[in-house]
C-alpha cells in the first residue's frame, strides 16, 4: 500500500475514535465532518500529455485538531470558526508523445508526485472571508508510482503504453507551506456570489503567488456559511467559474528537485513561463449530505514552446 494512503487510513481511524476537541471561545472548532475524492484527467478532452491525471482524497474532521502540527498553522482573527483537514494528492505529468522511448528535448519532463497536506481553515461568516493555511510534506519522483499507475491504466484501456518514464524527475522531498485568502466582493439575491482570491506557496515543489476571482451562480448555500453540505437549501445546483493569474518562482515538475541534480532531464530556469493564466468552469449538484462536481480547467503555456492545456475533473463529497 502506498505510504501516503496508509497514513490517511491511520488518521481516518484516529478521527473516528477520538472525541471532538473541546471548543475554544476565541477560536471555536466547526463540527463539519467531510470525506471527498476527486479524479482529474486530460482524457476528457482526448489528449494525453502535460498534466495527464491526478487524484485527491480529503478528510475534514474536528479530531484532527488534536495533531500537534496545528500550531504551525495560522488561526485567524478571534471568533473565526476553525476547521482541520488532511488531503492526500497525486499528480502525473508527461511530454507530448508518450510513445517515444527517448528524451524529448525542449518538451515537458516526465514527473509524478504525492504529498500529504495538513490544513487549517479559519472562517469568518460575518465578514464573508476565509483564511486557509497548509503544511505539505511528500516526495516527487519514481516513489510516487507515476510510471506504474499510467502503464496499468493504459494496459487496462488498450491505449499506447508510455515508454519514457525511465527519464522522469528523480526522487526528492516535498516540504511546503501554503496560504490562501478568500473574500466576498459582491452578492445578489442569494443566488450569485463573486469572491476575490489570493494565494501564495513556498515549497520545494511549487513556489508561486496568485490572485483571482471565483463566480458562483444558481441555487446555492452561502459560501461562507459552513464547510458542510447542510444549509438553507437541501438541494443545490449551481455553476461556478474561476480566473487566476499566477506568478511562478519555482516548479519542480519542470526544473527537478530544488536540492538535487541527478535528474536525467529538466528544463532550464530561463525556459519557465513566469506568468501563467488558469481558468475553470463547472457544475455542482448537492442534496443534503452528498455532493457531485464536474469541472473543466484550462491553463496557458507553462514553458517556452509549450501548448495551452485542458483537463476535466470529477469529484464527490460526503458529509458524515
Amino acid at each position: 500500500m502506498h505510504p501516503l494512503f496508509l497514513l490517511f487510513l491511520v488518521l481516518l481511524g484516529f478521527s473516528s475514535r477520538a472525541a471532538p476537541v473541546p471548543a475554544d471561545t476565541l477560536h471555536p472548532i466547526g463540527p463539519d465532518r467531510l470525506l471527498s475524492y476527486t479524479y482529474a484527467n486530460d482524457l476528457f478532452f482526448r489528449t494525453d500529455y502535460y498534466f495527464t491525471q491526478g487524484m485527491t482524497l480529503t478528510l475534514v474532521h474536528p479530531a484532527l485538531a488534536r495533531l500537534p502540527v496545528r500550531h504551525l498553522l495560522l488561526s485567524g482573527p478571534s471568533g473565526s470558526t476553525q476547521y482541520y483537514g488532511l488531503r492526500l494528492r497525486y499528480d502525473g505529468f508527461t511530454p507530448l508523445r508518450i510513445q517515444d522511448p527517448f528524451i524529448r528535448v525542449g518538451d515537458r519532463p516526465y514527473a509524478a508526485y504525492g504529498y500529504a497536506s495538513f490544513f487549517r481553515i479559519s472562517n469568518q461568516p460575518a465578514r464573508h472571508q476565509l483564511l486557509t493555511t497548509a503544511l505539505e510534506l511528500g516526495f516527487i519522483g519514481p516513489a510516487a508510482g507515476g510510471k506504474e499507475l499510467q502503464t496499468a491504466i493504459h494496459r487496462a484501456t488498450g491505449n499506447a503504453e508510455p515508454r519514457g518514464w525511465d527519464f522522469q524527475i528523480r526522487n526528492a522531498p516535498i516540504v511546503g507551506y501554503r496560504l490562501a485568502f478568500e473574500k466576498q466582493l459582491a452578492a445578489a439575491s442569494g443566488h450569485v456570489e463573486l469572491l476575490g482570491t489570493t494565494e501564495a506557496s513556498l515549497s520545494t515543489l511549487y513556489t508561486y503567488a496568485s490572485t483571482g476571482l471565483r463566480l458562483r451562480a444558481g441555487r446555492l448555500n452561502p459560501y461562507f456559511s459552513s464547510l458542510g453540505l447542510a444549509g438553507q437549501s437541501s438541494w443545490q445546483l449551481y455553476g461556478q467559474a474561476t480566473l487566476e493569474g499566477r506568478l511562478i518562482g519555482y516548479d519542480a515538475t519542470l526544473q527537478g528537485g530544488l536540492f538535487t541534480s541527478n535528474d536525467p532531464y529538466t528544463l532550464a530556469a530561463g525556459a519557465i513561463c513566469r506568468t501563467v493564466l488558469r481558468s475553470s468552469g463547472g457544475l455542482v449538484l448537492a442534496h443534503e449530505k452528498l455532493s457531485f462536481e464536474a469541472t473543466a480547467t484550462w491553463t496557458s503555456p507553462e514553458f517556452t514552446g509549450g501548448r495551452t492545456h485542458r483537463w476535466g475533473l470529477l469529484g464527490v463529497t460526503v458529509a458524515f
